[in-house]
């Protein structure tokens, strides 16, 4: 019998995709989700039992009507602009959601745990590419509403029988190869799919809110990596804490070594499209780090993955084929 995976924020966008990846890996995924964000379309892969990680008796409730052998935990507020305006929200969705969550994992014996984590968590880093275990100091709240967790899950596995593998990721993108799953948030803030979008849509140009900064065009520079890689990484971390092979806490990073500035991906849209991208200049937004690009050289060892679609190529052309057909709006959708 396939383990069963109860995963929090599964009808998200990394969630859906990853539930997708455990399916075919044998697993058999349950997704909690309050579909606040997420779509309940998004969920064909196991059952969908709707409830709020702050809710504890829900929580028990599921635990004990699935027996997860282990949890993978999305659910959170992600928007850095957003936390800087709305921070509360962020340390009561992020922070306490996350304890209600472990504590549940420890009381019904749950032992196994991969975290949503982000590079976020690093702040303005003077070296790059950054590695695993780099000195995190986080510039905006939900940076630091990961890093919190982190730390939850340090001494949670240094107090009981409970390991966990955090993921940080870098930045998420593109959809799945066959076009099946998408990207649809709301609002949407992610760069690639305003690109996207400003590129189909003319007359909404694309605000580029970074050009100050002290990269060599302006604009912010980000490490991309295609979801499906994502994905596939959370299955290697669970097949890694199944197999015993996790004692205690671990930090790995996701990505591809190499980065992209804002100016270069409105670049390569506009050549992978072969469509121009309107855009207008906007002061920066607070909270956001010149550079991140991530050292995956730990987790390339740790967990045997390596992200083998996440050629800017392939990310920008996935979610292109994906925005551009008139389905991707009526199902498929992954926020």
């Amino acid at each position: 019998m396939s383990a069963t995976i109860l995963v929090t924020g599964g009808a998200g966008y990394i969630g859906a995709h990853t539930c997708r990846a455990l399916a075919a890996a044998g697993f058999h995924p349950v997704v909690y989700d309050s579909l606040l964000t997420g779509h309940a379309e998004s969920v064909r892969w196991g059952p969908l039992e709707v409830g709020d990680i702050l809710d504890r008796d829900r929580l028990n409730e599921v635990m004990a009507a699935h027996k997860p052998d282990a949890i993978i935990h999305f659910a959170a507020s992600a928007y850095v602009g957003e936390s800087v305006t709305n921070p509360l929200k962020y340390y009561h969705n992020n922070v306490a959601g996350s304890v209600a969550l472990v504590e549940r994992a420890v009381d019904n014996g749950l032992t196994r745990f991969v975290f949503s984590s982000s590079c976020a968590t690093f702040g303005v880093h003077g070296e790059q590419p950054i590695a695993a275990n780099a000195t995190q100091d986080p510039i905006n709240p939900y940076g630091r509403t990961k890093l919190i967790v982190e730390q939850l899950l340090r001494d949670t596995a240094a107090a009981h029988t409970f390991n966990a593998v955090a993921l940080r990721y870098f930045n998420a993108g593109g959809v799945s190869l066959d076009g099946e799953l998408g990207e649809e948030h709301d609002p949407e803030t992610h760069i690639i799919p305003l690109a996207l979008k400003a590129s189909r849509d003319q007359d909404k140009p694309l605000s580029i809110l970074w050009t100050d900064y002290d990269t060599p065009d302006g604009t912010c520079v980000r490490d991309f990596i295609h979801v499906e890689d994502l994905a596939d990484a959370h299955v290697a971390a669970l097949r890694l804490l199944i197999a015993d092979k996790v004692d205690g806490f671990e930090g790995l990073n996701l990505g591809t070594g190499t980065g992209f500035s804002v100016r270069e991906i409105v670049r390569e849209v506009q050549r992978l499209t072969n469509r121009s991208v309107p855009v207008r200049e906007a002061p920066r937004r607070p909270g956001d780090p010149a550079v991140l690009v991530a050292d995956p050289g730990a987790a390339q060892e740790r967990l045997g993955w390596a992200a083998t679609r996440s050629d800017i190529e392939t990310i920008i052309g996935s979610a292109w084929t994906w925005f551009g057909n008139a389905r991707s709006h009526k199902k498929g959708k992954a926020a």
